[in-house]
């Protein structure tokens, strides 16, 4: 292909991309209500009710959870459009293991974002709450507070999709497993930078919760650089 038929191929998988979260961004909106009353699950017993200061926050506050519902759910279509431009590069061979690189991009995505919600979300809200003591009453924005989860759940998430990316830059020849062996130090290091930067709390307690299953993942990401070069994974 050209670098102009390169571009169109990009053009026409952006278009595709966009219209099914549109499609599904206003078919979520209806659930919005619904799914904000799941998103206050991870501060059951510490915050009662959330509040909205502007006439317009409560809609925006609904077209923002639609956005994010919609984007989550295209997920599958936006992984295959991705997949499908870059498997040509990789090689003929890959093209048959494209179930198995969404499959495990949906797995990764979706363990990091329960992790978040499940796990760091409720020690980070009581943890947080807690600094108020006696003389404060907290009084919780709807909108900081959605912007707050979903942040956290889809950063997760994205974290989460080490080992997948490690496998797409193997193939690639852009790193390979001996590369990530020798910066294993500075790795370690960066996952805490990452961790600190990522949780919501200052504490070591809760960065060292995400950094740890992190550091699982560089390991996983390292096995995975190793047999992507392998001939069973390349065809």
């Amino acid at each position: 292909m050209t670098f102009v038929e390169h571009l169109e191929e990009v053009r026409r998988r952006i278009m595709i991309s966009l219209i099914f979260v549109i499609a599904l961004t206003i078919l979520a909106f209806s659930y919005a209500p619904k799914i904000l009353i799941l998103l206050k699950i991870p501060s059951s017993g510490a915050i009662d009710k959330l509040v909205f200061f502007d006439p317009a926050e409560a809609f925006m506050i609904h077209i923002k959870i639609a956005f994010f519902t919609g984007l989550v759910v295209s997920m599958p279509v936006l992984l295959y459009q991705l997949w499908a431009f870059i498997s040509p590069a990789i090689g003929k061979n890959t093209k048959k293991h494209g179930l198995l690189f969404l499959s495990a991009s949906l797995a990764a995505f979706i363990l990091g974002a329960s992790f978040a919600f499940f796990v760091l979300l409720p020690v980070a809200i009581k943890f947080l709450l807690g600094f108020s003591g006696e003389s404060l009453e907290p009084m919780i924005s709807v909108s900081n507070y959605v912007s707050f989860t979903l942040g956290l759940v889809g950063t997760c998430g994205l974290v989460f999709e080490m080992p997948v990316l490690s496998f797409i830059l193997s193939k690639f020849g852009i790193i390979d497993h001996r590369f990530l062996r020798r910066v294993w130090k500075y790795a370690v290091v960066v996952i805490f930078i990452i961790a600190a930067v990522v949780t919501p709390t200052p504490d070591i307690f809760n960065m060292t919760i995400l950094a740890l299953p992190m550091l699982f993942l560089y390991e996983v990401s390292v096995w995975v650089s190793k047999l992507s070069g392998k001939k069973w994974m390349s065809g």
